[in-house]
């Protein structure tokens, strides 16, 4: 898939509506073309990237609130990401050192 910027730029300038519907088709196509078992949760993100974009008062403030939606994602993949780790750290610690059962040695009876 080819993307020219300078195409794009100057289609948003000259016509906003044919920007528009090439911009959702685009979108549509992609999502489409990703495993069934992802589709959906991509329409939804693609949902809320569209109500930010429709709350911003201009296009400088939908890239800011979409920005914001992306770190934090990024900060919860993050968190995931360190437990797992941390869970995996121990699960790791804990085998190599498996608990035994403590022996308490006694002093020899004299004869």
């Amino acid at each position: 898939m080819d993307f020219d910027h300078s195409e794009w730029q100057e289609l948003a300038r000259t016509d906003p509506e044919e920007f528009e519907r090439r911009r959702i088709a685009l979108i549509d196509e992609v999502i489409s073309s990703a495993p069934p078992d992802v589709q959906r949760r991509l329409r939804g993100l693609q949902f809320r990237v569209d109500m930010e974009r429709s709350r911003a008062g201009n296009p400088l403030s939908a890239t800011v609130r979409i920005s914001r939606l992306m770190w934090e994602s990024f900060s919860e993949l993050r968190e995931q990401l360190n437990q797992l780790a941390s869970n995996n750290f121990s699960t790791l610690k804990q085998a190599k050192h498996p608990a035994a059962k403590i022996i308490p040695l006694r002093k020899p009876v004299a004869e």
